[in-house]
């Protein structure tokens, strides 16, 4: 343990948000320094890195015949192997910096719901990506940390994270997780719905992240006091040329209904689950809602009718899950046994 302190001086340990949609890294004792898409655009033949973060998202349905853009995370887990490796080196490497000789430590925050093997191809990609040392952290206790909530004591605490590949709900207390549900239901899922809906209701052919860009400018869980209505263009489903639709917030209100009730499905069975001293707890505390789901306009409303709980969304609900990544980094020796992962037998 001494011998890793003296380690710690020289080394610029990482804590790590590995999402499905963004990869956000905190450097210890610097904050969030950097925040970009999680896509890796290849070479088809070569399978040679042209790009990675925010300049390969901008290929994603754009490349031609010889590029390929890729996702290498799927449902908050890694599909790719080659190639999450390959997205995690090049973020390594770009926040660690060669003139730092001692190589970092690293905490990576993993959904709650995760397999031994998929834990296990986390940690290997890190291991290649240059870790000293590797910790994977629950999502929904790093998030909790990060929102600020003192898990460490004997009070409940719950979040609600939703993420581009899953949502997490779990409710905490004494540093440990007491029930808890990890759904691949998340924001690709609403994507995805809406992708469906302007397809089978207007006949029109659209990407991602037009269905991600439709999601962030109307989607909505409940209905708004004005209804908007956004331009959306794509490849005519009959007749294969490009054409223009008019899209409005009440039928992608309509779409996202299924993926959405999912959630608050979890959120109900992780409720059940919790003891009754706990529950009373959260009468009085409510929940936390944070990832990128929290921005999705009357999201929080519809789980405090649901629930009857208070929501509380945090300022920056997008970086919970790094920033405990990073209060974990900062408080080592406080939080190491009853967080640390490590290798797994």
């Amino acid at each position: 343990m001494i011998f890793e302190t003296i380690l710690g001086w020289w080394s610029r340990d990482l804590g790590i948000d590995l999402g499905t949609a963004n990869t956000l890294v905190y450097v210890r004792n610097e904050g969030i320094v950097l925040s970009e898409p999680s896509v890796v655009a290849v070479d088809k033949e070569s399978r040679r890195v042209v790009a990675v973060g925010r300049r390969a998202k901008e290929m994603l349905g754009r490349t031609n015949f010889r590029l390929e853009a890729i996702r290498p995370l799927q449902s908050g887990v890694i599909a790719n192997f080659d190639m999450a490796e390959a997205m995690l080196t090049h973020f390594v490497h770009r926040c660690h910096r060669r003139r730092y000789a001692v190589a970092p430590r690293m905490v990576i925050a993993v959904p709650s719901g995760i397999t031994e093997v998929e834990e296990r191809a986390v940690y290997n990609s890190a291991e290649r990506a240059g870790a000293r040392k590797v910790y994977l952290i629950p999502e929904p206790k790093a998030a909790a940390i990060g929102a600020g909530l003192d898990i460490t004591e004997p009070t409940a605490s719950m979040v609600v994270d939703i993420g581009g590949g899953t949502a997490e709900v779990a409710v905490l207390s004494l540093a440990d997780i007491v029930a808890s549900q990890s759904i691949r239901t998340a924001g690709d899922a609403m994507d995805r719905a809406i992708i469906h809906h302007v397809r089978d209701a207007h006949q029109l052919l659209i990407g991602e992240p037009t269905a991600e860009r439709v999601k962030i400018e109307i989607g909505c869980a409940r209905p708004l006091q004005q209804e908007m209505v956004l331009e959306v263009m794509g490849r005519d489903t009959v007749k294969g040329r490009p054409r223009v639709a008019q899209v409005s917030s009440e039928e992608v209100r309509l779409a996202l209904a299924e993926p959405i009730q999912k959630i608050v499905a979890a959120v109900h069975t992780t409720l059940q689950q919790t003891e009754p001293e706990l529950s009373a707890d959260l009468v009085r505390r409510g929940m936390v809602l944070c990832g990128g789901g929290a921005l999705l306009s009357g999201l929080g409303q519809l789980l405090e009718e649901e629930t009857g709980l208070p929501v509380h969304i945090p300022e920056d609900p997008l970086s919970c899950v790094a920033r405990g990544t990073g209060v974990f980094l900062e408080n080592l020796d406080r939080f190491l046994s009853p967080f640390a992962v490590g290798p797994i037998a």
